[in-house]
């Protein structure tokens, strides 16, 4: 009888805290949606050889398809806050375009963010925005906060407007301005039209290197 007395009296608190705890996880992705149902590349578009859906992640496997090439999300984004994690493998190299057209490179046509594994030797001589989380060629990232190749990274990207904040393993790597770091010209002196565009498509742009990305989803700020 004193247990069942107990068990009534405690199971109530236990299912309050844990109502309580999954609020909360819910709250801090309030607004949220997935890019990537886990299961199949739905809503995305591009090379869809090289990138596969296998166990809940995006496998970049470039010699399935040439290069790796790029898979873009169908939808277009002009203010968001994106959230993904990503695995590298040693001397990885893939990028993140936003603002991009499905046409072109989308380092120049729009925005590329570097995905890279800064640590290895064939990097040593980089250029500062070329290094992870940099807008390539017009904004450089700090340095030093990726996690040891094979471990999974976080990372998110805001952008509002011509501003953007990258925080990398809960550290924030960038905060700049697209159009105010350009105004006396480009860090790698090269014409970068996509600075202009305020919305286009999101997506992986390979360069030949196997990584993966999971848990990719987004909020819409517009």
């Amino acid at each position: 009888m004193k247990n069942t007395w107990l068990l009534s009296f405690i199971l109530p608190i236990v299912l309050l805290i844990s109502g309580c705890a999954t609020q909360q996880g819910a709250s801090s992705e309030k607004g949220f949606v997935d890019l990537f149902n886990g299961k199949n590349l739905d809503g995305w578009v591009g090379n869809k050889t090289a990138y596969q859906a296998v166990n809940g992640e995006i496998v970049v496997q470039p010699d399935a398809g040439g290069s790796g090439g790029n898979l873009f999300t169908e939808k277009e984004y002009s203010d968001f806050i994106l959230r993904f994690e990503f695995q590298l493998t040693p001397g990885a190299n893939n990028g993140l375009g936003i603002h991009a057209p499905l046409e072109g490179d989308a380092a120049y046509q729009g925005k590329e963010l570097q995905i890279l594994d800064n640590t290895a030797e064939k990097y040593a001589n980089l250029k500062p925005y070329q290094y992870h989380g940099s807008v390539y060629g017009i904004i450089p990232a700090k340095r030093g906060f990726l996690k040891p190749v094979g471990e999974w990274n976080q990372e998110e990207v805001m952008v509002k407007g011509s501003k953007i904040q990258i925080t990398l393993n809960g550290e924030m790597i960038v905060d700049g301005d697209f159009l105010e770091a350009s105004k006396n010209g480009t860090m790698d002196g090269r014409e970068h039209p996509g600075l202009q565009r305020t919305s286009g498509h999101i997506g992986f742009l390979g360069h030949g290197s196997e990584l993966k990305f999971r848990n990719i989803r987004i909020k819409d700020l517009r």
